[in-house]
């Protein structure tokens, strides 16, 4: 069969990837409703498309932080990606920074900060930081991402603690013996073994702050100069907060629906966030995205970038940086026909205007 969307990749690579890391990557928290809600929600949206307004060509381009990205899409950070390929994150960077697409790399990566500016070093990629309760530890990390190129530091903010993740729990998830969180060789303890339930949740439980609050945003922002963007915002408060306090970003994301269940949809979150400091910062999100129409209804939602994570995995999965290239290519060429048919020319064009929820429809 031809793999000739995200779908198609998805199905391909749950035949692929070992059980244990297969149920890590597509869980989420408890019964999975806020899972399911990161694809039902963007599905209720409905793209308003003006006609007699196409151009042989679209502006795709996006500028952030100084940076310019040909396309206005990026790869969320993502854990231990090497259970999915064995090149892992350097492979998932190599592949965005080929079609001028955003990476951001994950703490409790299987491949380190220095390989990763290694494999892609002219390319600007993000690097997520979590909190930890060593905080010179937290501090040589984000010092590493500077020295080694990287743009921006994306701060999560959503999880002092891991959700339960039953798949995990059942599972009793391990890190296989031969990988490692490679950012900490030498430094911390670089496996993750179950002892009993899930390993990741007992790993997170010894390291991480759990006392993480408002006072760390403020203790990150006084000692890197690069851009701080603050990841897993759902609510026009913490937003308001966040931009207060002088972030440079706002990432609307409910962690791959992986914290707490029956928090709403990312793209549920994104206007309400946009509504409160849109005007003040740069606003990007996560969760759900398969299509590119969803990037088309995120971008008219507000969102500047739109990132995805999982769909990149099932391209590594099946065929490494290839494959990632050919999911970014589907993506890209996706996105190109909805604009080019809703009369957008440009990735400015893609307004408020060019999406409605559902039930304008249903009134009729």
């Amino acid at each position: 069969m031809a793999l000739v969307s995200l779908k198609d990749y998805e199905k391909r690579a749950c035949d692929i990837i070992p059980p244990i890391a297969l149920g890590y990557f597509r869980s989420g928290a408890g019964d999975e409703l806020s899972l399911k809600l990161n694809r039902i929600c963007f599905d209720r949206l409905r793209i308003r498309p003006r006609m007699l307004n196409s151009s042989a060509s679209r502006d795709m381009t996006a500028n952030l932080f100084g940076q310019r990205y040909a396309v206005p899409f990026g790869i969320s950070p993502m854990a231990m990606q090497r259970m999915a390929h064995p090149e892992g994150e350097v492979a998932n960077a190599k592949a965005a920074a080929s079609r001028g697409a955003g990476f951001t790399l994950s703490t409790i990566a299987t491949s380190s900060i220095e390989e990763i500016a290694a494999g892609a070093p002219n390319s600007p990629k993000w690097f997520q930081l979590y909190i930890y309760k060593d905080r010179k530890l937290t501090e040589s990390l984000v010092r590493r991402a500077e020295k080694a190129g990287f743009k921006a530091i994306v701060l999560t903010v959503d999880a002092p603690m891991f959700g339960l993740r039953r798949s995990d729990m059942r599972n009793k998830f391990s890190l296989a013996p031969h990988l490692t969180l490679a950012n900490f060789e030498g430094h911390l303890a670089t496996s993750v073994q179950s002892k009993g339930g899930s390993g990741i949740n007992e790993y997170v439980t010894q390291q991480l702050d759990p006392t993480l609050s408002w006072e760390d945003v403020k203790w990150l922002l006084n000692f890197t100069k690069l851009p701080v963007i603050v990841k897993g915002i759902l609510t026009r408060e913490d937003a308001i907060i966040a931009v207060d306090m002088g972030v440079h970003g706002i990432w609307v994301s409910n962690h791959g629906a992986r914290q707490i269940d029956s928090v709403p949809a990312s793209i549920e979150a994104l206007p309400e966030v946009v509504a409160a400091v849109g005007d003040r910062t740069t606003i990007v999100m996560d969760g759900g995205v398969t299509e590119g129409t969803d990037i088309f209804k995120a971008l008219a939602l507000g969102a500047k970038m739109v990132f995805l994570g999982r769909p990149t995995l099932w391209g590594l999965a099946v065929d490494g940086q290839q494959g990632v290239e050919h999911i970014l290519d589907i993506l890209r060429k996706e996105l190109d026909v909805a604009m080019a048919l809703a009369g957008c020319k440009s990735v400015a064009d893609i307004s408020r205007n060019h999406v409605a929820h559902e039930s304008t429809y249903a009134k009729l």
